[in-house]
């Protein structure tokens, strides 16, 4: 940008109170100020990834684009992340397989990229779906996606818009750069490299990973063997020693145990169909109590049902869309308990609770609708599961 260009921001996120505090002359606007910003202006106008394309301000501005956009000239080579499920792990594990090299980490996650240090010499960037819908000029060097699900399907309008919008870097990468992708995009048209996968088995024998010496299970295992790839495409090194050495974050596919010694999962990370089914496949050998629903944000939920009806599993449905899950677990002969909220769900299991069952909080929603967090959720029910009674 030119020096003392006027900046303008809408949003007054994360994202945006960065910008502010990184450059001169930026103002910002929200919903609430809107009637003070000349629509006809073509002044750059930065848009916060949370506010959709039907935003009265986006659809009244010209010349918009997103943060990676605005940043793109002052990018180091830059590794992007994104996928509907995985995508916040693999950032953290390719983070920490690359720090020795000069590599930062953020975007979606943790530091706004307008805050990371342009000195480094990689960034590694968790990428969203939203910041890829303003983005029509930054591309990665390598980009890594993740398998894709129906999800922020109320944002994007449809499945299709939110599926084009995780290809879209795809479409201005050159020649010698990387693309990671699955396997239903191989004849995705861009001038890239691309290496399709169909699961963790067919990557790892086309990168020449051992997964045997991987101590992550699904889903977990993928993003390991992604983060893995980064670095052997980069440097021709694959480091299973310092891979293994890294530790989840709370509130995926988390275990512990209660006072009785009886095994309970906290997957509150889990907010939409694909994560739910992808954290319920390493379980397959017991009953599970499976804690649904939330704010499913307008997805299609049935396909859970469908892989759920074969299965030994009884549900709990709580959160908004509780009469959904009712419906569906009714259709597919699925045992369906209507608890409403987490300290009824837990009292209930624990009644419930037979030897070499398990229970999982897993809820295939966000959490919205009645807590503020995902986090919030799965801190609630590690804290419910931990007051019961030992007899």
């Amino acid at each position: 940008m030119k020096l003392n260009e006027k900046i303008r921001v809408l949003g007054k996120g994360i994202t945006a109170q960065a910008i502010n505090e990184e450059f001169d002359n930026v103002t910002l606007y929200d919903d609430n100020n809107f009637n003070e910003y000349d629509i006809n202006s073509n002044e750059v106008t930065i848009v916060s990834p949370g506010i959709p394309p039907y935003n009265k301000m986006v659809k009244n501005s010209i010349n918009i684009m997103s943060d990676y956009d605005f940043l793109y000239e002052s990018m180091p080579f830059s590794i992007w992340i994104s996928g509907t499920n995985g995508k916040t792990t693999t950032t953290q594990m390719c983070q920490h397989l690359l720090k020795e090299y000069g590599s930062v980490s953020g975007g979606n996650i943790g530091t706004p990229i307008a805050k990371l240090d342009k000195k480094s010499k990689i960034w590694i960037l968790e990428t969203s779906s939203f910041t890829l819908h303003y983005t029509n000029k930054a591309k990665p060097n390598l980009y890594i996606l993740l398998p894709i699900s129906e999800d922020h399907i109320t944002w994007h309008g449809s499945f299709e818009e939110y599926k084009n919008s995780k290809l879209k870097p795809l479409d201005f990468m050159n020649e010698g750069e990387v693309a990671i992708v699955p396997k239903e995009f191989e004849n995705y048209k861009t001038n890239a490299t691309l290496i399709t996968y169909n699961d963790s088995s067919e990557l790892a024998d086309k990168l020449n990973i051992e997964k045997s010496k991987i101590d992550f299970k699904e889903p977990f295992l993928l993003d390991a063997i992604l983060a893995l790839a980064c670095k052997k495409i980069i440097f021709d090194e694959c480091d299973y020693e310092k891979i293994n050495l890294y530790k989840v974050d709370e509130h995926k596919v988390e275990e512990f145990y209660d006072s009785k010694n009886r095994l309970w999962i906290n997957d509150s990370k889990a907010t939409n169909i694909d994560a739910t089914i992808n954290a319920l496949k390493s379980y397959d050998n017991r009953k599970i109590h499976l804690i649904l629903g939330g704010d499913d944000k307008g997805a299609n939920i049935e396909p859970l049902f469908v892989f759920l009806k074969d299965k030994n599993i009884e549900i709990y449905a709580i959160g908004s869309n509780y009469k959904r899950i009712l419906a569906l677990s009714k259709k597919y002969l699925l045992k369906c308990n209507k608890t409403n909220d987490l300290e009824n769900t837990v009292k209930k299991i624990d009644r419930n609770y037979q030897e070499n069952d398990i229970v999982m909080l897993s809820p295939a929603a966000s959490s919205l609708d009645q807590f503020t967090s995902y986090a919030h959720r799965g801190k609630l029910f590690k804290e419910l599961v931990n007051s019961l009674s030992k007899y």
